[in-house]
């Protein structure tokens, strides 16, 4: 398969890495589910060894410079023979340190040191009828304050930090992936609440549906429904304004 399709921009070179603004939707419809906001060879082998991917989505939040860094160490110590997790792990590190001088931890953080839900709640989207609540969330700060590794979304049965009843969607995600961003995270949260499972085979099971209505979008409604969010068969057609809450719907039921 080309990879041409995929490339959006140049965004610089880092020594002999070139950097590179992907299609991210289309990467994940296409080559791989689990790319997310960036990339590079020794995780997902399609990328060039001498290449970084950003997905549009580093951009929403000005993050570009955090996910270098993190790219970098990643990719330096992968590339000596180190594995993933202890690349990973190091490169949170560095990430983490670079974000805490950017000051993102001050602004989310209360007088007692705790911190602050409002600061990280952006807009309720839905409650639905079993009581959970979808938010939208700051992103950058979720990976500031608590877990770099936060992306695309998540729930209290994968991170302890969110909410027993709520299910966060980084706010930099883009409209047209919304919805299918939802989905897998209801799914994902329903089999490791109901059937007990692990994190791993809950993950694939979501990521399967997910993709399912990624390349068929007419399935999207359908399963979404199955969990009370109900959207019309036209706007689930017409995914990038299949949300259909407008802001003072959504502050109503806050």
């Amino acid at each position: 398969m080309s990879k041409k399709k995929f490339y959006l921009k140049k965004l610089q070179s880092i020594g002999e890495i070139t950097v590179w603004l992907v299609d991210g939707n289309r990467i994940r419809r296409q080559l791989d589910m689990d790319f997310t906001n960036f990339g590079q060879h020794f995780v997902f082998p399609f990328i060039p060894e001498d290449e970084f991917w950003l997905d549009p989505e580093a951009l929403v939040l000005k993050e570009k410079d955090f996910f270098l860094t993190h790219l970098l160490v990643e990719w330096e110590m992968m590339k000596q023979g180190y594995d993933y997790i202890t690349a990973t792990n190091a490169a949170d590190q560095k990430e983490r340190v670079d974000r805490a001088k950017a000051g993102d931890l001050k602004k989310v953080l209360k007088k007692d040191g705790e911190i602050d839900l409002k600061k990280i709640h952006q807009r309720l989207l839905k409650r639905l009828p079993n009581g959970f609540k979808i938010w939208l969330v700051n992103g950058r700060l979720v990976r500031s304050a608590w877990d770099p590794e936060f992306t695309a979304g998540s729930h209290h049965q994968v991170d302890p930090y969110v909410p027993e009843d709520e299910i966060w969607i980084d706010s930099a995600v883009s409209q047209a992936e919304k919805l299918f961003v939802i989905l897998h995270e209801l799914y994902e949260n329903d089999l490791m609440i109901k059937e007990h499972l692990d994190y791993d085979p809950a993950h694939d099971r979501a990521n399967a549906i997910e993709q399912r209505c990624r390349r068929n979008s007419k399935h999207l409604a359908g399963n979404l429904r199955k969990f009370g969010w109900v959207v019309s068969p036209e706007k689930s057609e017409s995914v990038t304004s299949a949300i259909g809450l407008e802001p003072k719907e959504a502050e109503a039921v806050v």
